[in-house]
């Protein structure tokens, strides 16, 4: 009886994992970011998104980022998600992510302007 249970629980959990990681709402790394939305206006995929997102290092929460790691991360993210959608570009990346961005534009200066 314990085996049937802790292996109906199990299945149940790889359901509910596979179909966060299939459709994912929020990152993990950055839950406040939509996924959806931000896909959505960039005319991609949230899969799409998702892998391209997990290639750059945020600051960490309620710090700025340096200068420095704006626009290694901007570099990465860019560059990924124009191999996704080529019309994507750096004003509209901007214009998407600082609409859903917690802090809008001014969360992204770096600490050093």
């Amino acid at each position: 009886m314990n085996i049937r249970i802790t292996a109906s629980l199990l299945v149940a959990i790889m359901a509910l994992s596979g179909s966060a990681v299939a459709n994912p709402a929020f990152l993990p790394e950055d839950p406040k970011r939509p996924v959806d939305k931000i896909s959505h206006d960039l005319n991609i995929r949230p899969e799409q998104f998702t892998a391209c997102f997990r290639k750059v290092s945020p600051a960490p929460q309620e710090t700025r980022p340096t200068a420095e790691r704006v626009h290694s991360n901007k570099a990465i993210l860019l560059s990924c998600l124009q191999k996704a959608n080529a019309n994507i570009t750096n004003d509209r990346l901007d214009e998407v992510m600082d609409r859903y961005r917690p802090g809008g534009r001014e969360a992204q200066l770096p600490m050093n302007e």
